[in-house]
């Protein structure tokens, strides 16, 4: 790594945790413009934003500087949607996200939407709080074969087993894949079986891929069925 891009993630770092959020836009566009939104993106603001992803789900960041941190991240990716628009081709998806009902950490999910957009998904993101029959409503609405639920605490962790149920009730099991995450799965991984999932990683970096071997899952699974 340059000594460059090391200096730019200090700095994208150290405007997000103050609070700065014109200062750190204007840093990510200005190398949005010089080399390309696409760098912006993964080269500086994902390595960022995996460290505070970290430090939130060790209750070492505020509120305030998630809720910055968030901000940031839409304002950049709205900018590199708008120069560099995926081709129809590249678009993936819909997928459906959230964090499950009594669950209110909202930066994890939000980090794994921005990635997952900025790698070709159509994201359906429900919010906090949401119902295990509303993923599951939805999922069928738009026609996503994967629900992506996150939970911070074991006891908000143990309600995605109802929307594991919800799916098998309806018959839409391994037509639909659970992916889990949040801080308590990255802690205790021997949660995902138990609470019904069918897969999990350990940073929203990471979401894209997961998203890209559900999916396939899901298509063999209905290839199966056929």
């Amino acid at each position: 790594m340059s000594e460059e891009i090391q200096a730019l993630r200090a700095n994208l770092f150290d405007h997000i945790i103050e609070a700065r959020r014109d200062k750190a836009v204007e840093l990510l566009t200005g190398e949005g413009a010089a080399k390309g939104f696409g760098h912006a993106v993964h080269a500086i603001l994902e390595p960022v934003l995996a460290e505070i992803g970290e430090r939130w789900a060790r209750d070492r960041l505020s509120l305030a500087q998630g809720y910055v941190a968030g901000k940031v991240a839409e304002d950049i990716l709205r900018k590199m949607a708008e120069s560099t628009p995926f081709p129809a081709g590249e678009r993936k998806g819909p997928v459906v996200i959230g964090n499950i009902e009594d669950d209110h950490h909202a930066l994890g999910r939000k980090m794994v939407a921005i990635f997952l957009a900025s790698a070709g998904w159509e994201v359906v993101d429900l919010g906090n709080d949401v119902l295990p029959t509303r993923f599951v409503d939805t999922a069928e609405e738009s026609g996503a074969r994967i629900i992506g639920v996150s939970a911070m605490m074991l006891t908000t962790a143990e309600n995605i087993l109802l929307v594991r149920r919800e799916l098998d009730r309806r018959g839409l099991g391994g037509r639909v894949q659970l992916a889990v995450g949040g801080a308590v799965i990255n802690l205790r991984p021997e949660l995902v079986p138990r609470v019904g999932g069918d897969g999990t990683c350990a940073n929203a970096i990471q979401a894209p891929a997961l998203f890209d071997r559900l999916w396939a899952r899901a298509l063999e699974t209905e290839r199966g069925a056929s």
